[in-house]
């Protein structure tokens, strides 16, 4: 079989298709995450509690469906990638998941029965469900753009020599933060489209304080990027269309070297403005009372947090802080040639059904949650 496309084009485009894979995660699921962690502070009684659990009702399933497809295509396309960070990360996946379990079993279960004290168990099991990923989610980035501490021997068995308190360190503890002020933005946003009444109120109000808290939390980790101790460089020109074997890559630590893409490509300094220009269009949404550009303001700080962070470290996706020649790249960690073409031409055809069936599903689902909804309806959580 003729591949059309070169090694090193197919692996720029699945080092990109994982990044839209990740975005499109944090843009759907994210708000579901965001929504959940909001819940206990912005629904006072269980009639607004359960408007505000079913403005995601309809969609949280589904939107999981990219935390899937993200996972799926870092074990079909970057083997290495997920041997070594699936296994390194386990304790901390195993906490995500724990939680992710809380979610669907809080949906079902909450209003089976009418007993305050049951509701009020589940709706902390969701805010569970919704906080811990979103911190784990962004600890796990931290540690990425720190170095994992990982190496690989001779046989390319990979050994993780960290710990999961040793995950959380000051640097990983404000990008986790930073992902969980995003993602409570990103809730706010939704629920300013989707709630009425003083749930919109309270979530908009909400939204001011986590608008705010992105832009100094993203600006506070930019600093940490650019003056703390961390960064990694390849030692030497790299073969794009090289074998996939680390140890023909070798790579060396050096700080600042985050930064060194931005210098190279300044096309690239889009995505962490719309780090900040995204929080600062929903906090202008938020006080000037209009719900979509609140919305829009915190897709696009969703789009451009997560974007700084791929475009800062390419070609590097999981670099290690103890060995760095075994880190690891677009150009020595992917698939086969031929496997990443077939892939390819599966999500060419796939992707976009899955994107037209979910546009579809939104638009007939799209609307308000009322009072009045949520009081008569029998197929409400």
């Amino acid at each position: 079989m003729t591949i059309p496309f070169d090694y090193e084009t197919l692996r720029i485009i699945w080092w990109a298709l994982l990044g839209v894979l990740l975005i499109g995660f944090a843009l759907t699921d994210g708000f579901d995450l965001g929504t959940a962690a909001l819940l206990p502070w912005i629904a006072r009684t269980d009639e607004e509690r359960r408007m505000v659990i079913n403005t995601i009702g309809a969609t949280w399933e589904g939107n999981q469906v990219w935390f899937i497809l993200g996972g799926g295509a870092i074990f079909a396309a970057w083997p290495f990638v997920y041997a070594v960070s699936f296994s390194g990360f386990y304790l901390a996946m195993f906490l995500v998941l724990a939680a992710l379990i809380l979610r669907p079993v809080g949906f079902k279960y909450r209003s089976k029965k009418p007993d305050a004290k049951w509701r009020s168990r589940w709706d902390w099991a969701l805010f569970v469900g919704g906080f811990v990923p979103a911190l784990v989610f962004g600890v796990a980035v931290g540690n990425v753009l720190a170095g994992a501490p990982f190496r690989l021997d001779s046989d390319l068995r990979s050994f993780y020599e960290g710990t999961l308190l040793g995950l959380f360190t000051p640097f990983t503890l404000i990008t986790g933060l930073l992902s969980v002020a995003m993602l409570v933005l990103h809730g706010a946003g939704w629920l300013s489209l989707k709630a009425e009444g003083v749930v919109h109120d309270r979530a908009r109000a909400w939204g001011q304080i986590a608008a705010i808290a992105a832009i100094v939390l993203f600006l506070i980790g930019g600093a940490f990027v650019a003056y703390g101790d961390m960064g990694y460089r390849l030692a030497a020109v790299a073969d794009p269309n090289g074998p996939s074997n680390p140890h023909l890559t070798g790579a060396v630590h050096a700080a600042g070297a985050w930064l060194d893409n931005y210098g190279a490509h300044p096309w690239m300094l889009i995505a962490p403005a719309l780090g900040l220009l995204g929080p600062a269009i929903a906090l202008f949404g938020i006080r000037s009372g209009r719900d979509m550009i609140v919305f829009t303001g915190s897709s696009l700080a969703t789009v451009g947090i997560i974007a700084t962070v791929g475009l800062s470290m390419f070609p590097f996706i999981l670099p290690s802080s103890i060995d760095p020649a075994s880190s690891l790249t677009a150009w020595n960690a992917s698939s086969s040639q031929g496997t990443l073409f077939i892939m390819l031409l599966v999500t060419v055809i796939f992707l976009p059904i899955v994107l037209v069936y979910t546009a579809w599903a939104y638009r007939v689902m799209f609307g308000r949650v009322t009072d009045e909804q949520v009081r008569m309806n029998p197929d409400f959580y």
